[in-house]
């Protein structure tokens, strides 16, 4: 009986034992995994994915810190907490492709899914981005796109044609379609940027030949350079009657200008930017018009689409997508939609 008795207290001990030591072993082979929702530039260890339908999402902007941006980013993050995925933002504080590309290098060490990147340049992100491709991470571009050959997918908000030929009839109409005008651009090699300027000097020389483009000034998406670039114009440009802003920060540098020269109304100020960057300058008449789509619902919809492809599905066209609406495809471009104007009139309809 006590050689019984010792028997079953020494199997409980190794069966405790063995159970205690098994968990251990369960432990030690799973990775810990750092949910990324911050977006800060900060040095992050290499994320181990814990199962196949928990991603990681990158997005590189063109820039940081702009309010454009700053709201694709509010978009981004939206989306991974609703699609549970795990969403990193991160962009270089200028808008510049070596920033990005080291950017871009540092992701691809930190084992990322996806990277979705508003290209500053078409041609020289491509070998990083290949790069990546290497390394089993899917790329796609949104906002500013590059050689397709880099990347699976672009997300184009609007149709480039469409919105450069409705900017220059948007200023024409404004100038009376006559007189000169000036673009502060973003960068002269984006290739958004590029292509929307494309179609803007396409429609005035067939529609508006008694206006006349005397200057493209450069900004770097920098609301400094983009102030000093349209003081610089109303200086050198006595006779000059419109200010076209293809960026963001262009129309309120535009129109900041304007209104300390003493010019409002007679320097027109049109062009792309958001509702809360425009709205006093609408209202007191340093502006006319500006343009832009959701730059939310244009965060919200890369994060949908980069999931998609991880997830082995391709959009289609006519698609809808909850918040965002349907969309179009054209090729490998999905279109998010059509832009909206803004005036004095409607500005307090929109907060973005």
């Amino acid at each position: 009986m006590f050689i019984i008795k010792r028997l079953w207290k020494l199997s409980v001990y190794i069966f405790l034992l063995f159970l205690v030591s098994g968990c251990q072993g369960i432990s030690s082979n799973q990775g810990k995994y750092q949910i990324i929702y911050n977006g800060e530039q900060k040095k992050v260890q290499k994320i181990i994915k814990s199962k196949k339908d928990n991603y990681t999402i990158a997005i590189v902007p063109k820039v940081s810190g702009i309010p454009y941006f700053n709201t694709v980013k509010e978009g981004a993050m939206e989306a991974g907490k609703d699609l549970n995925v795990n969403v990193l933002f991160i962009g270089p504080p200028i808008a510049d492709w070596k920033q990005q590309q080291n950017i871009i290098e540092d992701l691809i060490q930190k084992d990322v899914n996806m990277i979705a990147v508003s290209a500053n340049d078409p041609e020289k992100l491509g070998p990083v981005l290949l790069k990546a491709k290497e390394k089993g991470i899917k790329v796609m571009t949104w906002d500013s796109d590059t050689d397709p050959k880099f990347r699976e997918l672009f997300l184009n908000m609007v149709d480039p044609e469409k919105l450069g030929r409705h900017l220059m009839d948007t200023l024409a109409s404004e100038m009376g379609e006559t007189g000169q005008y000036a673009i502060l651009t973003g960068s002269n090699v984006a290739a958004n940027l590029t292509e929307w300027m494309n179609w803007i000097k396409e429609q005035q020389r067939e529609f508006y030949p008694k206006m006349k483009l005397v200057d493209v000034a450069e900004t770097n998406d920098n609301p400094q350079k983009a102030y000093s670039e349209a003081k610089r114009l109303i200086k050198k440009y006595p006779d000059l009657k419109g200010i076209l802003g293809s960026s963001s920060v262009g129309p309120p540098a535009a129109a900041q200008a304007v209104q300390e020269a003493g010019k409002k109304g007679k320097i027109i100020v049109v062009g792309l930017s958001t509702p809360n960057l425009m709205r006093a300058y609408l209202k007191n008449g340093s502006a006319q018009v500006v343009t832009l789509w959701s730059p939310k619902k244009l965060g919200y919809l890369t994060v949908i689409l980069a999931k998609e492809l991880l997830d082995g599905s391709k959009p289609k066209d006519g698609q809808y997508i909850e918040k965002i609406g349907n969309i179009n495809k054209k090729g490998d471009t999905v279109i998010m939609g059509l832009p909206i104007d803004f005036t004095r009139e409607n500005i307090d309809q929109y907060d973005f």
